[in-house]
C-alpha cells in the first residue's frame, strides 16, 4: 500500500454508519430526527470537538455567500457545523471512502445535503479549478501529510486572492519521541508531525501570510480532564463519542495523546492565514 492507502486503512471502521445510528437510538433519537447538535460528539474528530470548531471557524469570518473548502473533512462534521452556523456552501474532501459515504448520509439526516458536497480525494492533488474557493480550513489533517509545502501549494492554488485559510493541527513541540498509537496513527510510519516553524515556512513558500497563531495546549488538557471526569461519573463513555470512530483502540489512543500533550511533545495549534490579493 502507498501512504494514502495506509492512512485510509487506518481510519476505516467497517460499520461506521450503523454504529452511529445505534448510538443515536440509545440517546432516544431516530436518524431522520437527528440534528447537527445531536451528531456533535461523534462528528468532530479533533481535540476540543464542537467547542474548538466554533473558536477556530469564527476567526475565518465565513459568510452565506462564500464557497468553503474543508480539507480532510472526515465525516463532514465540521462542514455541517459551518454550513448551519454560517450559511455557506461547503465542499469537503477526504481520503477515506467510508467516512465520505457515511458523511453524505449524515448530511441527509440533518437536511444539509443541498449546502454540502463531500467527495473522496487527496489534499495534495485537489480536483478543483484554480481560485474556486473563498475560504478553506483543515482540522487535524497535516499530521497525516508528509509534504506540507505541496499541501499548501494546492490549497493556495484553489483559494481566491484575498481568501483565508484556517489550520487547526496537532504540531510537534519538542524533540521527544511520541507514545503510539494515537488517534491519527498507529505507529510513526504514517505520522508526519511538524513544528509550527515548518508550517510557517511551507506557508510562506507558497505566498501565504499568517495573521494569527494560537497554541491551544492548555485548552486541550482541560478538555480531556473534563471528558475523563464525565466518563468516570457516568461509569463509562456516552453512547456517541470519538470512541465510536476508534472502537476498542480508543482505550489506548486517547490516553497516549493526553500523555503526549502533558509531556509537552505535542500541542494543537491554530493558524489563520491569508492569500494576498
Amino acid at each position: 500500500m502507498n501512504n494514502s492507502e495506509k492512512i485510509s486503512a487506518h481510519y476505516h471502521h467497517g460499520s461506521l454508519l450503523s454504529a452511529i445510528q445505534v448510538g443515536l437510538e440509545k440517546l432516544g433519537t431516530r436518524p431522520e430526527n437527528a440534528s447537527v447538535e445531536d451528531l456533535g460528539p461523534v462528528d468532530e474528530f479533533h481535540i476540543g470537538g464542537r467547542i474548538a470548531s466554533a473558536h477556530f471557524l469564527d476567526q475565518l469570518e465565513i459568510s452565506p455567500t462564500q464557497n468553503v473548502l474543508d480539507v480532510g473533512c472526515g465525516l463532514g462534521g465540521s462542514a455541517r457545523f459551518a454550513a448551519k452556523k454560517y450559511g455557506a456552501k461547503i465542499t469537503g474532501i477526504d481520503l477515506t471512502p467510508e467516512y465520505v459515504e457515511a458523511g453524505k448520509v449524515l448530511c441527509d439526516w440533518v437536511g444539509l445535503s443541498d449546502r454540502i458536497a463531500l467527495r473522496c480525494g487527496n489534499a495534495q492533488a485537489l480536483p478543483f479549478e484554480n481560485t474556486s474557493f473563498d475560504t478553506a480550513f483543515m482540522m487535524h489533517v497535516g499530521m497525516n501529510i508528509e509534504d506540507k509545502a505541496a499541501l499548501f501549494a494546492e490549497v493556495s492554488r484553489v483559494l481566491k486572492p484575498g481568501g483565508k485559510l484556517g489550520i487547526y493541527d496537532i504540531m510537534k513541540t519538542n524533540d521527544d519521541d511520541l507514545v503510539y498509537p494515537v488517534p491519527w496513527a498507529t505507529t510513526s510510519a504514517t505520522s508526519w508531525l511538524a513544528e509550527p516553524q515548518a508550517y510557517r515556512s511551507a506557508l510562506e513558500t507558497n505566498g501565504l501570510q499568517i495573521v494569527n497563531e494560537e497554541d491551544r495546549r492548555d485548552f486541550a488538557i482541560a478538555f480531556f480532564q473534563k471528558m475523563k471526569a464525565a466518563s468516570d461519573a457516568a461509569d463509562g463513555p456516552p453512547p456517541l463519542g470519538l470512541h465510536v470512530l476508534m472502537q476498542q483502540s480508543a482505550a489506548q489512543k486517547i490516553p497516549n495523546m493526553v500523555a503526549n500533550l502533558q509531556a509537552g511533545r505535542i500541542s494543537p495549534v491554530e493558524m489563520i492565514v491569508t492569500k494576498p490579493r
